[in-house]
């Protein structure tokens, strides 16, 4: 059989982190990436993510970014920083949103290499020259890259900004054509801020992500209804509601719910703390691209309704607001990042609060393994913070039905839409017994051709 690319896994198989995948054409001339992930763990930037690729960076032509989470943008700057020349595309609200994120990444990483004394492997010039290779790509048009490949990006329905590629390569005297998707992260749709997830439905090859591959989410309504019972017992302790979360779409979303549960008085006023810069910045940038959103959130704005903001709501951006928040007798709630608490403000609050029943910690997003979230999650009484041992008495409460991510019912129902038409599934961006798992209901449910494959993997794409 004719090969007409070759389908290579640097990251994000094994694990939930780290995305990093080259499409390379037969014939070696061209090298495409899809994302360039920080693998994330017990620490903000593990020391994985310091080692060198294990491909020639200088060699790569485009780069193709899914979306802006740190799993797959994080180790931008270091490919730039080892000789990465070519061209970064995505769509506009990713390439927008990536920026602060990685400044706000660089200012974690450079305190965890002081801290371990090691030098940190870029900085910030390496990031201001990524930005410089950047270039946007719009939804629903086709790009011409090299090599006669073409890419068209689809709506993920993850976060702002988010995009399912299309990856169209000809080969041979006969110009046959192929088509291979990378899924990136695919949203938990409907969501109360963006459009539904695109369908597939002729794809020759996937590559799809795999996060919550064995289990599934609670309901719509079912999730805003825990919400709200998690918020009221946590003011009638007098308490605090401590939520660790990820500063692009987990932080909106909640706002625009704890909007919504205000709104309708569901829950009584109370001060809520934003304790996250980087948040901050990133709400701006949702408000400023809201075109993106689905129809009954913009809906919602034309009449008027700040949809992230409500009575009581504090941005507390500087450093000194955030000590402040101290200060201020219970019942609140504090939002801060990081989501997995492997840095950011989120440490310091953890710190204060955990050790008093009177307060809750609420997960509403995926804690990766070896994570202090996750490791809180998973029922620890005692963590280590900052050096510290700390003492948990808090309640800890977790709603999936907040993830960003499909659940596995939904993952299997994507696939469906392309099954009669695939070649060959790819399950990653999962831990192994989430992607396994989603490997066999594959198999066994749709009949198509899925599995897991390891890092290392070189698979010819034959036609």
């Amino acid at each position: 059989m004719e090969t007409s690319a070759h389908l290579k896994f640097f990251g994000g198989v094994g694990s939930v982190t780290g995305a990093n995948f080259m499409l390379e054409s037969a014939d070696g001339k061209t090298k495409i990436l899809v994302d360039c992930g920080m693998e994330q763990g017990s620490k903000f930037a593990n020391d994985e993510n310091r080692l060198p690729f294990k491909y020639n960076p200088s060699e790569i032509a485009f780069l193709l970014v899914t979306h802006a989470h740190i799993d797959h943008v994080g180790r931008i700057p270091k490919l730039v920083h080892d000789g990465f020349n070519g061209k970064i595309l995505s769509t506009p609200a990713t390439r927008m949103i990536s920026k602060p994120l990685l400044e706000d990444a660089l200012q974690i990483h450079e305190e965890e290499s002081r801290r371990d004394g090691v030098l940190p492997f870029y900085n910030s010039g390496d990031i201001e020259k990524a930005m410089s290779l950047w270039s946007d790509i719009n939804y629903h048009k086709d790009t011409v890259l090299d090599g006669g490949f073409s890419v068209y990006a689809k709506d993920a329905g993850h976060i702002l900004g988010s995009a399912m590629y299309e990856i169209t390569f000809s080969f041979g005297s006969d110009g046959k054509k192929k088509k291979i998707v990378f899924t990136g992260d695919l949203g938990n749709s409907p969501s109360p801020l963006l459009r539904d997830t695109e369908k597939i439905t002729d794809a020759d090859y996937l590559v799809m992500e795999s996060v919550y591959g064995d289990r599934n989410h609670e309901k719509t309504e079912e999730k805003r209804d825990r919400l709200e019972a998690v918020i009221k017992n946590t003011i009638a302790a007098k308490g605090t509601l401590l939520i660790p979360t990820f500063s692009v779409e987990k932080t909106q979303v909640l706002l625009s719910e704890i909007n919504f549960l205000v709104d309708t008085k569901r829950i009584p006023t109370v001060p809520v703390y934003l304790d996250s810069p980087l948040a901050i910045k990133v709400t701006a940038i949702y408000k400023e691209e809201s075109s993106d959103f689905n129809d009954a959130a913009k809906a919602e704005i034309a009449k008027g309704d700040d949809i992230f903001n409500f009575p009581r709501l504090k941005f507390t951006g500087e450093h000194r607001d955030s000590e402040l928040i101290a200060n201020m007798p219970g019942p609140k709630i504090i939002l801060a990042g990081s989501g997995m608490s492997t840095g950011g403000r989120i440490l310091r609050h953890e710190k204060r609060y955990l050790p008093d029943p009177k307060n809750t910690i609420l997960f509403v997003g995926y804690q990766a393994a070896g994570s202090l979230g996750r490791m809180i999650e998973e029922g620890g009484k005692i963590v280590k913070i900052q050096g510290e041992e700390i003492v948990v008495r808090a309640k800890v409460e977790n709603i999936t039905g907040y993830s960003s991510h499909k659940d596995s019912d939904h993952l299997v129902e994507f696939v469906s839409d392309t099954a009669a038409t695939l070649k060959k599934v790819f399950v990653v961006m999962g831990e192994p017994k989430s992607a396994l798992f989603l490997v066999q209901r594959l198999r066994d449910d749709l009949g198509v051709n899925a599995f897991h494959p390891e890092e290392g993997d070189d698979v010819a794409l034959d036609v």
